[in-house]
């Protein structure tokens, strides 16, 4: 048969390649989270933190719900159930509302700044949860990268000594967010990504719902079309359709390759604490989101890509 025949004839896939695909999926993902900070700080003008930061996932968890059930997927099973308590207790308790509360008093840029350090905090989680041993390199760049979001919010709050309460529960709501992500992403391997997400929220359910009925009680709400807009967002959207478009390009992958596209969260925030909220981007902010962001891309691509075992010859 000839070469040029209809038969040997290269067709060109018209689906993109599954590595773009993975790229894609996790760039809609990122994109839907970098929205959070902002919309949270729109949110807290009309809405109280505890109310924002449990009935978010009271939303979340309602949608969860159905999902599981339309899908009729199955029960976790014994130790499972408490490795979901950690990811619920980093991802649906302690981000959302530690968040929420910190965002009353400090700008939505600001807040982007701190919570760089989530993908580099997520990769130290990951080392110690699965006990690796990464490079030293690893270790430093952390490190300069923990010491430079401190420095700027020390910097923000007044100078040393003078560290924002608020400061203090986003660097919590960062140490929360790395248990949960690195406990579900070693869980996800079990129960599946999206479904792991889903039985955190459903777990929290409880707990979450109490909290929002509570705080309806002693603050009824008062926002406006606005405010409860951006707080529907973060229910139905940042706290949940985000993670599957998320976790659908992490699932697709490489892996290695999407998971780094979280570091672009924080610029994207940043960009729209300016465009959306008109914050004013002082130099600080701007270098101080710049060396947090570029810390955190080496560590995160150091544990990735860590150097080869020289060998004895």
């Amino acid at each position: 048969m000839r070469d040029n025949s209809s038969a040997t004839t290269l067709i060109r896939p018209v689906i993109p390649s599954s590595s773009a695909t993975g790229l894609w999926w996790g760039l809609v993902g990122v994109a839907a989270f970098s929205f959070t900070v902002p919309f949270t700080r729109v949110a807290v003008g009309g809405l109280s933190p505890l109310l924002i930061g449990s009935g978010r996932a009271v939303v979340a968890s309602a949608l969860a719900a159905c999902a599981l059930a339309l899908t009729r997927q199955r029960l976790p099973q014994g130790k499972q159930w408490a490795r979901l308590a950690v990811v619920a207790a980093g991802i649906v308790v302690g981000f959302p509302l530690l968040t929420s509360f910190a965002l009353t008093t400090v700008p939505a840029s600001h807040g982007a700044v701190v919570i760089a350090l989530l993908p580099a905090a997520t990769a130290t989680a990951a080392v110690l949860r699965g006990r690796e041993h990464p490079p030293i390199a690893f270790w430093l760049v952390t490190a300069v990268g923990a010491i430079a979001a401190i420095a700027f919010a020390f910097a923000q709050s007044g100078g040393l000594g003078q560290l924002n309460w608020a400061d203090l529960l986003l660097l919590g709501a960062v140490i929360a967010a790395a248990i949960g992500y690195a406990e579900g992403g070693l869980l996800a391997r079990e129960l599946g990504a999206w479904q792991t997400v889903s039985w955190a929220l459903v777990l929290a359910l409880p707990l979450m719902a109490g909290l929002a009925a509570l705080s309806m009680a002693q603050h009824p709400p008062s926002a406006s079309p606005v405010q409860w807009a951006a707080f529907a967002y973060l229910g139905i959207v940042s706290m949940f359709f985000g993670f599957f478009a998320w976790y659908r390009g992490l699932a697709i992958g490489p892996m290695a390759k999407v998971s780094q596209i979280q570091l672009i969260q924080p610029v994207l925030s940043i960009c729209w604490a300016g465009l959306l909220l008109g914050e004013a981007l002082s130099w600080t902010t701007i270098i101080g989101g710049l060396a947090v962001i570029v810390c955190a891309g080496i560590a995160v691509r150091v544990r990735l890509n860590p150097p080869p075992a020289k060998q004895n010859l």
